[in-house]
């Protein structure tokens, strides 16, 4: 893919061999199927920039716009690879900070890469752990102070924390210093390392090493760490060359860069302009943002960066909030939540979701959903996976996340085939006045 050399590579790098491994062209411009009334346009805040459209990887395609299943720990919570291949997930989602500390990139080095190590043939991504060292490491919403924003209606101290808490994880310019969640061990993650970790890890496509504010930071702080990210990122550009140089023979692994910015539209054009002239293979849209926000945010984003390059957003699954991002120009995104409401019972269906520990599905045998063509649908009642569930049988996670997995990828998949049919926008509404009804 064409693309300009990074202020932090020679003027005359070559982009990495293998790179044409690598691709994505863009299909149906939801704008031109299904032009968008004055009022709708008007609603959103600015033009529809949604589209369909083919990423292409060393172990095949995902059409676009695509949910990307996750698989924190190189497994999606209770479910076999083989069934997310049935129940149609074109890629999976493993997370980078869970699988350097266990089992260790390097095993997964050595057995082929993450695809060949949970036996998923199909295209895979890793994030860069940034999420997850403030998460787990600071503590989000566990150890960061987020009193100060509800209570005061604007952002409070960067340093704040919860009383009688500890933040675990302490930013510098090169990198963060963290504990593990697992043990307290001491650790160091820098653009560098995730990028090392990542490769090893062997994912298709991987996200450049980032800082994750939050809507509590305030407007200094969120200025200081986008120069932060900025430069993160040329550093991640620079090693990920290097590698891919380095490590002859490998299936090419595409690298993403992470926009951040919180809520402010200032500071998100400023990071889309300076990654988006980058040789970043595409994008992923994170940080902090209030849901009300999300679509704004998303277009503003998509507004700045290059038209022929992928957008994943990071950690969505609500049905408005995944309409919301995809008619605003997201292609692909994540999320943990199928399989870990999932866990608790609760399970999705076009109108609405319910939770089946309910003493009303003890003698209900028909289907999750009546019409589902997912194998729990298939093939099980609700009355027995709520038994499973009250006697605390495993199986019961299982057979709940094969459906709501199933679920959200057929959503998506069907409001791809809208935006090529033109039926969008009818689509959308039909089917979010059923599920919020």
């Amino acid at each position: 893919m064409p693309a300009n050399p990074s202020p932090a590579t020679p003027a005359d790098a070559a982009l990495p061999a293998g790179q044409s491994t690598f691709s994505f062209s863009v299909g149906t411009r939801l704008a031109e199927s299904c032009p968008p009334s004055d009022a709708q346009e008007a609603e959103n805040g600015g033009q529809f920039l949604g589209r369909t459209g083919t990423i292409t990887t060393p172990h095949g395609q995902i059409q676009t716009p695509a949910f990307i299943a996750v698989g924190t720990k190189a497994t999606v919570k209770a479910v076999l690879p083989e069934s997310m291949a049935e129940l149609g997930a074109q890629a999976l989602l493993a997370n980078a900070y869970h699988l350097y500390l266990q089992p260790g990139a390097d095993i997964l080095d050595e057995a082929g890469g993450l695809g060949a190590f949970m036996n998923w043939p199909g295209p895979t991504f890793t994030d860069s752990g940034g999420f997850q060292v403030m998460s787990l490491g600071s503590g989000f919403k566990k150890v960061i102070d987020m009193k100060t924003v509800a209570a005061a209606g604007a952002p409070g101290p960067d340093d704040a924390v919860a009383p009688g808490k500890e933040r675990l994880a302490h930013i510098d310019d090169d990198g963060v210093w963290f504990k593990s969640h697992l043990n307290g061990d001491k650790h160091r993650f820098s653009p560098e390392i995730s990028m090392q970790v990542q490769h090893r890890i062997g994912a298709d496509i991987m996200f450049a090493f980032d800082e994750l504010t939050t809507l509590q930071n305030s407007r200094g702080y969120q200025e200081e760490s986008l120069e932060r990210t900025r430069l993160w990122a040329e550093r991640c550009i620079t090693e990920h060359f290097r590698l891919t140089e380095e490590r002859v023979g490998k299936p090419y692994q595409a690298l993403f860069g992470v926009i951040q910015g919180a809520q402010y539209e200032d500071l998100r054009r400023k990071a889309c302009r300076d990654l988006g002239a980058m040789p970043f293979d595409g994008f992923g849209i994170g940080g902090a943002l209030e849901k009300e926000n999300l679509g704004t945010i998303v277009r503003w984003c998509n507004e700045e960066l290059p038209e022929d390059k992928p957008r994943h957003l990071l950690g969505i699954s609500e049905p408005d909030d995944i309409f919301t991002a995809i008619e605003n120009g997201a292609d692909t995104f994540d999320c943990v939540s199928p399989t870990r409401v999932a866990r608790n019972s609760a399970f999705y269906t076009p109108t609405g979701r319910y939770n089946l520990s309910g003493a009303k599905y003890k003698r209900d045998f028909g289907p999750l959903q009546d019409g589902c063509d997912c194998y729990t649908c298939q093939n099980y009642s609700r009355a027995y996976i709520h038994h499973l569930f009250k006697a605390k049988e495993m199986v019961s996670a299982t057979l709940i996340s094969i459906h709501n997995e199933r679920f959200v990828v057929k959503m998506v998949d069907d409001a791809r085939l809208a935006i090529e049919s033109g039926t969008f926008f009818d689509f959308k509404a039909e089917t979010l006045g059923q599920y919020y009804s």
